[in-house]
């Protein structure tokens, strides 16, 4: 059985945007809940080093969904495009939210929603 997976990106955490949640608080209560399988932070998806780190993760792994919470969804498609293809990872099998400008209880609700469906 594949496994679910979330990846919080927080736009290298100097970014106005993230200053009103504690990151690590929101992963924790969303694992606390077991709503995953798995829970990683990265400082900053789209760049470079956010490619390797994906392709790396997914390649040949067993998600069979994952979750971004950072920036805009739409974007996210975009920017990790040639990550999940060099992983052979179905970019359909990718979901994001944007949680940018939220305070951590507002960030945690809006990926619950995300898992949620």
């Amino acid at each position: 059985m594949g496994k679910k997976g979330l990846l919080l990106c927080v736009c290298q955490g100097t970014c106005p945007s993230f200053q009103q949640m504690n990151i690590f608080e929101v992963g924790n209560a969303i694992r606390r809940e077991k709503l995953v399988d798995y829970i990683a932070i990265h400082p900053q998806l789209c760049a470079t080093d956010g490619d390797t780190f994906l392709s790396t993760l997914l390649h040949g792994n067993s998600t069979d969904e994952l979750y971004v919470a950072g920036c805009d969804p739409t974007m996210q498609v975009k920017m990790y495009r040639d990550a999940m293809a060099s992983a052979g990872f179905d970019p359909s099998r990718l979901k994001g939210v944007d949680i940018r400008n939220m305070t951590t209880d507002q960030a945690v609700q809006a990926i619950k929603k995300l898992i949620a469906g």
